[in-house]
């Protein structure tokens, strides 16, 4: 069975993360979900302890184990965050790990889809703009945003990608090692 680690990020669209993960685990993954404070004031826990049939990793201490990041990183085969979040995209860039999500990036030797989710306006950010540039030149791969209705109730480029879309890439990564990025 491929693993895949899940990583959730406090953007509205973490709702979205449970029929990804869902569906990944229809498709016979084994999903380790890994979520930031922020997303668990958007969507509970136990949604994804329920569809994985594992328990959701918040912190670096959930465990007594003193290695968390270092277990769940060795095990999977990608590390998707979707929503990727503003917030989550500058940490990475900057090889900052204040929480087990960002602690995760900088453990994870594989390959790192970042599946972003924010305002048009936060999206076109010079900074956040640069912040994607420095992930693309580590390694990283991006699905979307894509154009659309957002949760702000304006429209434009910031949505993220629906979960069969971010499926299939997962699929595609995992079978084939294949690093396109995709809208970019």
């Amino acid at each position: 069975m491929t693993e895949i680690l899940f990583g959730i990020t406090g953007g509205i669209a973490a709702y979205k993360a449970a029929a990804a993960v869902s569906k990944l685990v229809q498709s016979g993954f084994g999903v380790d979900v890994v979520m930031t404070e922020s997303a668990t004031q958007l969507i509970a826990p136990k949604t994804f302890e329920a569809l994985t049939n594992r328990p959701v990793r918040r912190s670096l201490f959930d465990t007594g184990t003193a290695h968390l990041h270092i277990e769940l990183a060795r095990k999977a085969a990608l590390f998707c965050i979707a929503p990727a979040t503003a917030n989550i995209l500058a940490k990475a860039a900057a090889g900052i790990a204040d929480d087990l999500v960002s602690t995760l990036i900088l453990s994870f030797d594989g390959k790192i889809l970042f599946a972003p989710a924010m305002n048009s306006v936060m999206w076109h950010k010079p900074a956040v703009q640069r912040n994607v540039r420095q992930l693309l030149d580590d390694g990283a791969v991006f699905i979307g945003p894509e154009t659309g209705h957002l949760s702000c109730g304006e429209t434009g480029t910031g949505r993220m990608t629906e979960p069969e879309q971010i499926v299939k890439e997962i699929q595609r990564l995992t079978y084939t090692g294949k690093t396109e990025n995709q809208n970019r």
